[in-house]
């Protein structure tokens, strides 16, 4: 008989998140009031998408869709331009995905080995990109995601035994215009009819795999901005390998940059414009969290840029605004990080950057 109490589940829960901290003293971290007081908010952040993903979004044979990353709660160098979504799902089992395609510029699903709370890793099991989901002339699809191919011609997400997330990634170029897919999931393979009541040993199962994906996201990015950090006022490309460990787009291609300006300073990017189905650019705080996009010019896509007359860009990172196109700005911080994404992109440039004093 299990005698586990609710007080030993929450006591266990709290203990596992408080290992977080070392985040807050992380190698790098800024250790200004400003910046400590975000990384506070953000692990508190961290907790919301934890338990929405682990515990309320947890059970792959009632799957539901949650937002992993939003306006209010972010991860990982979030972007801007994203509705993000995701479900957990077990890999032995079979899915059956129906929607509507909408109107975004890029949309993409993956089945994914989460392991964010292990080892901070999310490799790709499966893609399809919004071209790939078969959509009639409504827009309206059928997807079955599972370990084999299905039989009817619908389109097909792969799953492996270790796939235990779907992962779905809507980018717009104006959300304003732009009508989102609608996404619905239910398991059609063998199962129970309905959820069994609460299993104290499956909500101390998913508390735990909540705390640690806090701790173990947490460390993961604030490994990634220390070694940003080696080359301040920069932009590479750090390999891809890496990003995509971490569940990013097979079809994206990630560029970072750290970047650290004093009072009439600021950054010139200059880059050429490849053949792409999307791009933008982003500040992120040090916490790689995008700074807040509801309100403030934290972010330029292939719909909102101002061109030279040569046909590439030049993006600046100012304090205040320097009166000249593409401003994007740093919202009280003197250092954080960019990120530049070229989405199915012909080719794949690294941008310039210009260290300057205004």
């Amino acid at each position: 008989m299990n005698t586990t109490t609710g007080a030993d589940v929450w006591d266990a829960f709290t203990a596992r998140l408080g290992e977080a901290r070392a985040t807050l003293t992380a190698e790098g971290a800024p250790v200004a009031a400003f910046d400590q007081a975000e990384g506070a908010r953000y692990l508190s952040r961290l907790i919301r998408l934890g338990l929405e993903i682990y515990l309320e979004g947890g059970d792959p044979d009632f799957p539901t869709f949650v937002r992993p990353s939003h306006e209010t709660a972010k991860l990982g160098g979030d972007n801007p331009d994203n509705l993000y979504l995701s479900a957990t799902i077990g890999g032995d089992r079979t899915y059956r995905l129906t929607g509507n395609i909408g109107s975004v510029s890029y949309l993409s699903i993956g089945s994914k080995a989460n392991r964010y709370a292990i080892d901070g890793t999310m490799a790709s099991t499966g893609e399809l990109q919004g071209d790939e989901f078969g959509a009639d002339a409504n827009g309206d699809f059928v997807i079955i995601a599972s370990q084999t191919k299905p039989d009817d011609g619908s389109a097909w997400l792969p799953l492996a035994a270790d796939s235990n997330i779907l992962q779905v990634r809507q980018t717009f170029i104006d959300r304003r215009s732009e009508v989102p897919a609608a996404f619905a999931i239910e398991r059609i393979s063998e199962g129970p009819a309905m959820p069994d009541p609460l299993d104290p040993d499956a909500l101390r199962a998913r508390l735990t795999g909540a705390a640690d994906f806090v701790v173990n996201s947490s460390k993961l990015f604030a490994d990634w901005s220390k070694m940003f950090m080696s080359h301040p006022n920069d932009m590479r490309d750090w390999g891809q390998e890496m990003f995509q460990k971490a569940g990013g787009d097979p079809a994206i291609f990630y560029v970072h940059g750290y970047w650290k300006l004093e009072p009439g300073e600021a950054l010139l990017i200059d880059t050429p414009i490849p053949t792409c189905e999307f791009w933008n650019i982003q500040v992120n705080n040090w916490w790689m969290e995008s700074l807040d996009y509801r309100y403030v010019p934290a972010c330029i896509n292939n719909g909102t840029v101002e061109l030279n007359d040569d046909g590439t860009a030049t993006i600046v990172v100012a304090h205040q605004d320097p009166g000249r196109p593409n401003w994007l700005t740093t919202h009280g911080h003197n250092e954080g990080f960019l990120l530049l994404r070229w989405v199915r992109a012909e080719e794949t440039p690294v941008p310039t950057v210009r260290h300057i004093r205004l």
